[in-house]
Formats: C-alpha cells, sequence, structure tokens
C-alpha cells in the first residue's frame, strides 16, 4: 500500500507518524510526505470506494461554504487487492471545550448558507440590471444530493425531490426500515410504521423547509477542535431539514448547552421542534440497528410507539 501511496501522491518520503486513529468503520494513520503531513483512511470492503467518493463530495461540498472547517479532501485511491483509501489533510485535533460556542455558530451558518444564497439571488433578479442573478455557488433548491453518501457503511438514497416529508419518509426511514424487515421480518415494526407514516406529515403543518447542505451524522466522536478553533469530520452530507443535524448530536451526548444556545440564536427552534427530534433519532437508532443488531430494536420501537400515540 506504502508504495501505491507514493505514486498517487507524488512523494518521495512516506513515513508514519504514529498519529492512527479510525472507528468502527474504517482505520486511519497519518503519513508525513514531500508536501506536509496527510491522513490516510484504509477500508478494504468491495464498497469502500463509493463510501469514499460520498465522503470527499460531503467534505468538498462543506468547503466551498467556508463555514465550518473540515478537513481539506485530496484523493480516494483504490487498493490493488480490494477496497480504497481516501487522502486528506492532517489535523491536530482535541476533545471539544473552548469552541463549544463557535461549532454552534459556524454550524448554523453552515444550515443556512444555502438559504442565504437563495436570498441573494431572488434580490439580484429583483434588481433591474444589477448582475445576473447567478451566485458564485449554486442554489439548490431540492432535497438530496448529487452522489451516493453512506451513513456508517450503509448507502443513503440522496435521488433529489422537491418534497421533504416524502423525501425523509421514503429515502431515510423507509429504506432503513426495508433493511430491518430483510434482516429480522419485525411484525411490531411493520405494524408501527403503517401506522406512523400517515402522521409524518402533521409534524411539518406550519414548517417551512428550505434545503440546508448538513454533515449529515453528527454526533460527539465526529466534532473537535484545533488549535484556532472548532472542526467536524466523517460527514454524509445530503441538502435537507436544517433540525435532521440535531437528532443525532442529542443521541450520545458531546455537545452542550453553549453549543445550542449560540446555534439556536441563528436558528431558533419552531412549534414541534421536540416531536421531530423524536422522528431525526428514529432513523439513526434504524441505522444502529442495521449496523450493529437488536440492541437499537427498543428504543426504535419506543419512539414509534410514542410517534403514533
Amino acid at each position: 500500500m506504502e508504495a501505491l501511496l507514493k505514486k498517487e501522491l507524488g512523494t518521495s518520503m512516506l513515513k508514519a507518524t504514529g498519529h492512527a486513529g479510525g472507528g468502527c468503520i474504517s482505520e486511519g494513520q497519518s503519513y508525513d510526505t514531500d508536501n506536509g503531513r496527510v491522513f490516510v483512511k484504509i477500508n478494504h470492503k468491495s464498497q469502500a470506494r463509493q463510501m469514499f467518493d460520498g465522503e470527499m463530495a460531503s467534505l468538498e461540498a462543506i468547503v466551498s461554504t467556508n463555514t465550518v472547517r473540515v478537513p481539506k479532501p485530496m484523493k480516494v485511491i483504490d487498493l490493488d487487492f480490494g477496497g480504497a483509501v481516501f487522502v486528506m489533510e492532517h489535523v491536530d485535533m482535541r476533545s471539544l471545550t473552548k469552541y463549544a460556542a463557535e461549532l454552534g455558530e459556524r454550524l448554523a451558518d453552515l444550515h443556512l448558507y444555502n438559504k442565504r444564497q437563495m436570498d441573494k439571488q431572488n434580490r439580484e433578479e429583483q434588481s433591474i440590471g444589477k448582475g445576473s442573478g447567478q451566485t458564485a455557488t449554486p442554489v439548490i433548491d431540492k432535497f438530496g444530493f448529487h452522489v451516493i453518501t453512506c451513513c456508517g457503511y450503509i448507502p443513503q438514497v440522496n435521488d433529489w425531490q422537491d418534497d421533504w416529508v416524502k423525501f425523509f419518509s421514503q429515502q431515510r426511514l423507509q429504506h432503513q426500515l426495508s433493511l430491518v424487515e430483510e434482516s429480522y421480518g419485525d411484525r411490531e415494526v411493520r405494524e408501527l410504521w403503517s401506522q406512523l407514516q400517515l402522521k409524518i406529515p402533521q409534524l411539518f403543518a406550519d414548517v417551512e423547509v428550505v434545503p440546508a447542505l448538513l454533515h449529515g451524522d453528527l454526533w460527539g466522536g465526529n466534532i473537535a477542535e484545533c488549535s484556532d478553533g472548532p472542526i467536524v469530520f466523517d460527514p454524509a452530507s445530503f441538502y435537507g431539514h436544517s433540525e435532521f443535524e440535531l437528532g443525532i448530536a442529542g443521541m450520545f451526548g458531546g455537545f452542550g448547552g453553549t453549543f445550542y444556545n449560540a446555534y439556536h440564536k441563528k436558528i431558533p427552534k419552531t412549534p414541534g421542534f421536540e416531536k421531530r427530534q423524536k422522528l431525526y433519532q428514529l432513523f439513526h437508532f434504524l441505522n444502529h440497528w442495521n449496523h450493529f443488531g437488536t440492541g437499537y430494536r427498543g428504543s426504535s420501537l419506543r419512539i414509534m410507539k410514542d410517534l403514533v400515540k
């Protein structure tokens, strides 16, 4: 693998630094090269290329907004014996403490970025003779993403849709529930879903959902800080409802009151927020069930029962 990395990165030096990392999906290792230090994620599964291509597109999309910092992506490389590696900027990171409020502000800026681009384009279109109404970054008016992204190792259905409720119901919840059905054939879940899908539109009555670029998997293990501010990583991006982002953030800890206060100063809660948070957490509990097994069945059922009351 090291010979392949040297060739693909155009470096004569490739020295492992001792900075290793990784989670339950991929391994990671930092290397010094002729052009500086890089971080390399390694995965030997057959679907690794698709997973890393989605992560690279996610990082590129977030970088283009100039809102919240992420590691700069460099290259996805196929391995000779299956799998792939993903090369990105190495960043020295530590646990988020000092910059929690700034992360809240910057995440809100990420979520507002597309709406601000929309507003700018509309202003330009209304100003006769002042610009073409074209912003530097394309305005997105649908829900989805231009490539497949993976939340964990499960590919997400990112086909573009005009309607958020349909997108989330069909391409997030229904997709996860189909995988649960394939693996477990769970009758109770099936019956609850037949009731819940009828209730979901009511949770969005009088709520305007503008497509927002999301990190997509923002739990406490995917946030940190470096010397000059907060950083997020391991995204599974798509354009969706900004509230979706906070679903998993509230499940496993790592986000304190200063983060939420700073975020909600820029994006205030709207009526029904708490119930929609449960709906968004349901997606993540189902995704964890599909990744890690029936330990997450109880949490999934509890939320479904609560939402169909």
